[in-house]
Parts: C-alpha cells; sequence; structure tokens
C-alpha cells in the first residue's frame, strides 16, 4: 500500500491558490475551484486533498514493484 501523500504546498494569491509539490508547480486553481479547495482543506488532510487535485495519487490498480508474476 502507498503511503500518505506529502510535499504539497498552496498559496493563496487573490483569487487563485496555487499549488506546488516537492518545490515544483503542479496546478493553479482558479475562482470557484480555489474557493472550494480552500472550503474543503479547512475540512480534511490537506496533503490528500493537494494530491487528488493535481492528480498525483495511486489509483490503486497499478502493479507494484515486483514485475510480471
Amino acid at each position: 500500500m502507498a503511503g500518505k501523500p506529502s510535499g504539497f504546498e498552496f498559496t493563496v494569491r487573490g483569487d487563485q491558490v496555487v499549488i506546488r509539490h516537492n518545490g515544483r508547480h503542479a496546478t493553479t486553481l482558479r475562482k470557484s475551484a480555489a474557493s472550494g479547495f480552500l472550503d474543503d482543506v479547512q475540512r480534511s488532510d490537506p496533503q490528500q486533498l493537494m494530491a487528488r487535485v493535481t492528480g498525483n495519487y495511486k489509483h490503486g490498480n497499478e502493479r507494484g514493484t515486483g514485475g510480471r508474476r
């Protein structure tokens, strides 16, 4: 099982939310998406939420590092 997401941070710039992952720009949320994100981040795990928003998370169908069986 994958570990918890980490390395995400966000900055609010006016009506935008800029999300970075390990210091690199991942995405920018604008207007209603930014507002919804800021509401959600108060109620849930910020790292998990940012991983979902940026698409940087495991879907559960990836193979392990063991290769073919």
